[in-house]
C-alpha cells in the first residue's frame, strides 16, 4: 500500500479507525472523515503515534447532510488528485424516527445517501487513478442485517410505520444494491466496487439508541461480538490484497465471497434506488 491514498468515512472508532491504522502500517496515506472535529483531530494524532507515520489527513463533516458531503468532496479534490481506495464505512442505527437536514429519514440519509453521493462525487478521481496506477477500489460496508430487509422508497420522509431494525436493514440492503449497480456501470473501468459484512463487532456502535435498543445491542456484542481487529480484517483485505484485484460486484464476509439476499440482486430494485438517490442528491 506504499504510496496509495485511502479515504475512510466513519473512521474515528471501531472498525474504521482499526482499518486506518492497519493500512497506515502498510504504508498507505490515509484521509479519515469524522463528524466531531475534536475527536477526529485526536484520532488522527493517535494514528500518527501508533503507526509511526505522518501520512494522515482529516476531513470533518456530518455525512447525513448533502451539503456537507459536497463540501468535503470539494476539500478532498482541492488537495488531492489521486484516490486509490474509497472506504465507505460511516453508519448508525436510530431508535426513533429522525430526519436529516434535507428532510430524509436519518438512517437512509447517513447509511446510504452518504455512500452514493460521496462515491459519485469522487468517481472521476478514482477513474483517473485507475488509468494511471492500474486500479482503484471502492468498498462499501454493509451488514448481514440486509438479509431480512425489503426496499421501500415511499416512506423516507414519513414517520408512520418506522421500525429501527427495518430501517437499518433496509439501509444495509441499499449498500449492497448500490454496490451491484455501480459495479455494472464500471465494468469497462479498472475501478472495482465490493460490499462486505464485517460481523457483529464489539464497539460503541448502537449504544446511543435509547435504553431498550442499546441494551439489546450491548448484550449481543458481549455474547457474540468480535474484536474491532477481527471486524476490520475484510475491510483491510479488500483494500489491500492482490488476491481481489479485478474482482468487482461481490459481497464478502470473513475475506470470502458470499451470496447476499435474493432481492439484493434485483436489477429493477437497484434501478429504482439509483434513480431515487440521483433525484435526492442531484447527482447520478
Amino acid at each position: 500500500m506504499t504510496g496509495k491514498r485511502v479515504l475512510i468515512t466513519g473512521a474515528t472508532n471501531g472498525i474504521g479507525v482499526q482499518a486506518a491504522l492497519e493500512l497506515m502500517n502498510m504504508g498507505a496515506e490515509v484521509v479519515i472523515v469524522g463528524r466531531d472535529p475534536i475527536k477526529t483531530r485526536k484520532v488522527s494524532m493517535d494514528l500518527k503515534i501508533l503507526s509511526g507515520s505522518s501520512k494522515i489527513d482529516m476531513l470533518v463533516a456530518d455525512l447525513s447532510s448533502i451539503d456537507e458531503i459536497r463540501r468535503i468532496a470539494d476539500e478532498f479534490r482541492s488537495k488531492y488528485d489521486r484516490l486509490d481506495v474509497l472506504l465507505n464505512n460511516a453508519g448508525a442505527v436510530f431508535s426513533q424516527f429522525q430526519t436529516s437536514v434535507d428532510g430524509y429519514e436519518m438512517t437512509f440519509a447517513l447509511n446510504h445517501l452518504s455512500y452514493y453521493l460521496l462515491t459519485n462525487l469522487l468517481l472521476d478521481i478514482l477513474m483517473r487513478t485507475a488509468e494511471e496506477q492500474g486500479e482503484a477500489r471502492i468498498i462499501n460496508v454493509s451488514s448481514s442485517a440486509h438479509r431480512n430487509a425489503t426496499l421501500r422508497l415511499d416512506n423516507l420522509r414519513d414517520e408512520s410505520g418506522y421500525s429501527v431494525m427495518n430501517s437499518y436493514g433496509a439501509s444495509k440492503l441499499m449498500n449492497v444494491q448500490f454496490t451491484y449497480a455501480l459495479a455494472r456501470r464500471l465494468e469497462d473501468r479498472a475501478v472495482t466496487v465490493n460490499a462486505l459484512h464485517p460481523g457483529l463487532v464489539s464497539t460503541g456502535f448502537g449504544h446511543n439508541t435509547g435504553r431498550l435498543w442499546s441494551g439489546i445491542i450491548k448484550l449481543a456484542q458481549r455474547l457474540f461480538g468480535i474484536s474491532p481487529q477481527k471486524g476490520a480484517e475484510t475491510l483491510v483485505y479488500l483494500a489491500s490484497s492482490a488476491e481481489v484485484a479485478g474482482i468487482s460486484g461481490k459481497y464478502w464476509h470473513e475475506k470470502q465471497q458470499k451470496q447476499s439476499s435474493d432481492n439484493s440482486y434485483d436489477h429493477e430494485q437497484q434501478k429504482r434506488l439509483w434513480e431515487y438517490s440521483a433525484r435526492a442528491t442531484g447527482v447520478g
